[in-house]
């Protein structure tokens, strides 16, 4: 077979329709995938903070905020800032688009926390020279979250709304402006079988399906907040998302898309409304239609706690091991 009729990998394939976003910290992993962009929460930092090869990069957070903490600005809050940002800007020295840096968890029900933290994180890149341009502020797709992120956009500053599960928080993130939303595609699917006892196909996988309908729904309104697909399982829920705008995959994933030649399909083609028709949203709805929806009310919740838990057992590492 000549070089010219050899078949291109699946994750090549998918590349075609789709920005592929690596969903890891591990510095390897941006390298080996050719990423766009990237993207990190507290859980992956925390993996690969255990690694020797970013021991420098916590020894220079933590020098930092011993030398800069201020009561306005804490030490706790600055180490662990500066940890993300030291991360942010190792990958953005591999990847040519944009990192996703993450607000602190437990900030996900203060709107003014969020703010601040999100101007520190900013300032920390803007310091060594890194435009916001480059960087998304992970918040969490609260009530909370859509008032921070509406400052946030006005001032410049690019939201990504994460552990998002339902079209109430995509209508709320719309509203808010934000750069681009989150959808947590496995973490749907963990939900509905254990409740549920979901074990179809991919296409009727309720991560995929609930991706599309905020996929649909801002293409049919013209609305330019660019989705991306997180959290799989299973390649099955990636290729069902082809041609979604941004697809966050785990190396693990990225692997076994580039190890296949399987033919990819583009599966979002809806095209673009010809207005913008937003639905607005206030806090009343928006907190009645995620309590309506026990899948999201419940994933949220959970999503909140995990974070929280790997933040704190990141500080606990650097505490016992650094300080």
């Amino acid at each position: 077979m000549t070089k010219s009729t050899v078949q291109k990998s699946t994750l090549d394939q998918l590349k075609e329709f789709t920005t592929v976003v690596v969903d890891s910290s591990d510095i390897k992993h941006l390298k080996a995938y050719g990423a766009q962009d990237a993207t990190t929460n507290p859980s992956l930092v925390y993996q690969a903070s255990q690694k020797p090869d970013y021991k420098n990069l916590i020894e220079e957070a933590v020098t930092f905020a011993k030398k800069s903490a201020t009561d306005s600005h804490p030490y706790e809050s600055l180490l662990l800032d500066r940890l993300l940002t030291n991360f942010g800007k190792e990958i953005l020295k591999i990847v040519p688009g944009r990192v996703s840096t993450e607000v602190d968890a437990r900030l996900s029900f203060d709107v003014e926390g969020s703010i601040k933290r999100a101007h520190q994180i900013i300032k920390l890149y803007e310091n060594d020279g890194i435009s916001r341009e480059r960087i998304l502020i992970k918040l969490a797709s609260t009530w909370e979250g859509v008032l921070a992120a509406t400052e946030l956009e006005k001032q410049g500053i690019h939201c990504n709304m994460t552990l998002m599960f339902s079209l109430p928080q995509a209508i709320g993130a719309a509203n808010a402006h934000a750069t681009l939303v989150s959808p947590f595609v496995g973490r749907i699917l963990d939900w509905y079988k254990a409740n549920e006892n979901f074990n179809g196909p991919s296409s009727d996988d309720p991560g995929v399906l609930s991706v599309r309908e905020i996929y649909n729904y801002y293409k049919e309104r013209n609305i330019p907040v660019q989705v991306m697909g997180a959290s799989f399982r299973n390649t099955g829920e990636i290729l069902e998302l082809a041609g979604c705008d941004l697809l966050t995959i785990s190396p693990k994933l990225l692997e076994e898309l580039k190890q296949s030649d399987q033919t990819v399909t583009k599966r979002l083609t809806h095209p673009p409304g010809t207005t913008e028709t937003l639905d607005s949203i206030d806090e009343k709805a928006f907190r009645w239609g995620l309590n309506e929806n026990r899948m999201a009310t419940e994933k949220l919740s959970d999503g909140i706690r995990r974070f929280t838990a790997d933040t704190l057992s990141l500080l606990e590492m650097i505490a016992k091991d650094y300080a």
